[in-house]
């Protein structure tokens, strides 16, 4: 597990944190962020992609507006996540950053993309857009109801959680709707449900999302 440099098509550098497994990948994995950066919750998940078998890498996109962020989940950290993933960073930026990174996960084999919160909207966004991504898993993407003008180029599945106060049920409804063949799985679960950093955590809800994004790995990377 280390920390490295990757360099995006316009000469940005930013940081990314690097996890790798035992043993030849199966494939690669690129994990984004939430609101709060690559955090001790973040890493975590990579490394957890990695001892599953994939060489998993967690870009730190707020670099381009402030170098290794790592916010709390306190009130003051979710204003000042928002204020970078929203008001700070421009998304094509972001893309940009996230373009890099697949292509560097490319290296070991077919890469898929999972990303939380604000991670959940830019793995849509990755979905849609960038070259390289062979599947992608989008954990309570805040906004996707709202970009769904443009359709994914990759099999997604996404993961909402039923008393997410921030996802309407009602905007699930309408991505539904939009993607009849896409699996949309709803859990009893919180906004966070898989960060168990959070008061929000939900074990079994984050057990059998992941699972289920192991599946989706298992099928299209190995």
């Amino acid at each position: 597990m280390v920390q490295r440099q990757l360099r995006a098509a316009d000469g940005h550098t930013f940081g990314v944190y690097e996890a790798v497994p035992e043993g030849e990948p199966r494939g690669g994995v690129v994990v984004i962020q939430e609101i709060f950066g690559v955090n001790a919750h973040i890493r975590e998940v990579a490394d957890g992609y990695a001892a599953a078998g994939y060489s998993t890498l967690a870009p730190a996109l707020f670099d381009r507006v402030e170098r290794d962020v790592e916010l709390g989940y306190d009130q003051e950290g979710m204003g000042r996540g928002r204020e970078l993933a929203f008001a700070g960073l421009a998304r094509e930026d972001a893309l940009r950053d996230l373009q890099a990174t697949i292509e560097e996960a490319g290296k070991y084999g077919p890469v898929g993309v999972v990303g939380y919160c604000y991670g959940g909207l830019m793995t849509w966004l990755a979905a849609c857009h960038l070259e390289g991504v062979t599947c992608a898993s989008a954990y309570y993407g805040g906004g996707i109801a709202n970009e769904l003008a443009q359709s994914p180029k990759c099999p997604l599945i996404m993961h909402f959680g039923e008393l997410d106060a921030h996802i309407p049920m009602s905007d699930v409804d309408r991505i539904r709707q939009a993607l009849p063949d896409t699996p949309i799985y709803v859990y009893p679960a919180d906004h966070g449900f898989n960060c168990d950093h959070r008061g929000s955590h939900h074990e079994p809800s984050a057990a059998t999302a992941r699972e289920r994004t192991l599946a989706l790995f298992r099928e299209h990377l190995n």
